[in-house]
Parts: structure tokens; C-alpha cells; sequence
């Protein structure tokens, strides 16, 4: 992750942590409301994909298009970033590539081998 993505979200995680906290919540009730704002951002991305497509009759007077949809697509992602930072703050980046290898290795074909040299 860019170092400065990283900060930002190392910045922003304490923000939230040190509102929390002097609300007097617990860490596993932050996490829990941090979860739920994931939750919040993940419904505005599907009411904007909504929006785009133009399916709901109700809501002709909420204009959207598909730059409404990365917005709010940038905001879960950001959102994630922000809770996962929160709830492992020691090793939140080094988790994140753990995951990110392991989805990988699941999802996407094995690199292929180098091909051997051949004798002339």
C-alpha cells in the first residue's frame, strides 16, 4: 500500500478511536459501529447502482450515474480500510497482503513456470 494511503488511514483510524473513546465505548463496541458504518456505505453503493440504472420509479428525482457508484465504491473501500486498521492497528497492512495473497492464490491461475532452456 502506498505509504501515504497508509498514513492517511492510520490518521483517520486514531481520529475515530479517540471520538470513541471519549464516548466511553469499548474497543469491540468501536468495531461493532465501525462495522455497521461498512454496512451504511455498502447500501448507499447499491442505492447509487440503483440510481444509475434509473429501476426505481420512486427516485426519479435522485439523479445517479456510474461516477455516484465509484464514489460510493471508494467510500466502502476506504471504510474497510478504516475498520481493519482499527481492530489490528499493530498489523493491519501486513494482514491485508496475507488476505489479499490468499484470495489471490484461490481465485487466480498459478504464474507460469519458466520455460526450461532448450538444448541446441
Amino acid at each position: 500500500m502506498d505509504p501515504s494511503v497508509r498514513q492517511t488511514i492510520e490518521a483517520l483510524a486514531r481520529h475515530f478511536d479517540d471520538h470513541d473513546d471519549r464516548l466511553g465505548l469499548t474497543p469491540h463496541e468501536q468495531w461493532t459501529l465501525q462495522v455497521l458504518k461498512l454496512a451504511e456505505e455498502t447500501g448507499e453503493a447499491a442505492q447509487a447502482v440503483i440510481g444509475a440504472r434509473g429501476t426505481n420509479p420512486r427516485k426519479k428525482h435522485i439523479p445517479a450515474d456510474w461516477s455516484d457508484v465509484h464514489a460510493e465504491v471508494a467510500d466502502v473501500v476506504v471504510t474497510s480500510l478504516v475498520a481493519l486498521q482499527r481492530m489490528r492497528p499493530d498489523d493491519a497492512a501486513a494482514y491485508l497482503r496475507e488476505q489479499l495473497a490468499s484470495k489471490a492464490e484461490k481465485f487466480l491461475p498459478a504464474p507460469a513456470a519458466p520455460a526450461e532452456p532448450r538444448a541446441v
